[in-house]
This record gives structure tokens, C-alpha cells and sequence, in this order.
């Protein structure tokens, strides 16, 4: 694990050692870590998302009718065990 020194303003310290005080927390470093966590998880999932929509970009324009697309997603969540 490595060390950070981090500063942070009057305000944001006041805020760090309201919610350990709380009780949700054991230290500021555990509430600083979840923060970390959290916004890993949701870059992530952005990420994931952005690359879904490049592909779908990339993949042009469909000689399909809407109603073709619709039912083949149908039938494939369907076939899914908890579809």
C-alpha cells in the first residue's frame, strides 16, 4: 500500500471529521479510500458505456426494419436462462 499526503481545505477537513464522528467510517483514510472505490466504479462503468456506443457508432447503419432489430432482441433475452 503506498502513502499519500493530501491537503485538504478548512472546510473539506470539517466535513472528513463530521462523517468518521458519525460512525460510518473508522478514519478519514477509510472514508477518503470509499471515495476512491466509488468513483473507480462509476468511471468504470462509464468507460463500458462509452466503448458500447463507439461500437454501436462503428457499426453503421442497419438494413434491418425496427421491428426486425426488436424481435431478434426479444428472441436473444428469451434464450437467456433468466430471460
Amino acid at each position: 500500500m503506498s502513502r499519500k499526503s493530501i491537503t485538504f481545505a478548512d472546510k473539506q477537513d470539517e466535513w472528513l471529521k463530521f462523517v468518521v464522528a458519525q460512525g460510518h467510517y473508522k478514519d478519514e483514510s477509510d472514508y477518503v479510500r470509499d471515495l476512491v472505490r466509488r468513483d473507480e466504479e462509476k468511471n468504470s462503468k462509464l468507460s463500458l458505456l462509452k466503448t458500447a456506443i463507439q461500437e454501436g457508432l462503428n457499426s453503421g447503419i442497419s438494413e434491418r426494419s425496427i421491428d426486425e432489430i426488436w424481435m431478434q432482441a426479444e428472441e436473444e433475452f428469451k434464450a437467456k436462462p433468466n430471460g
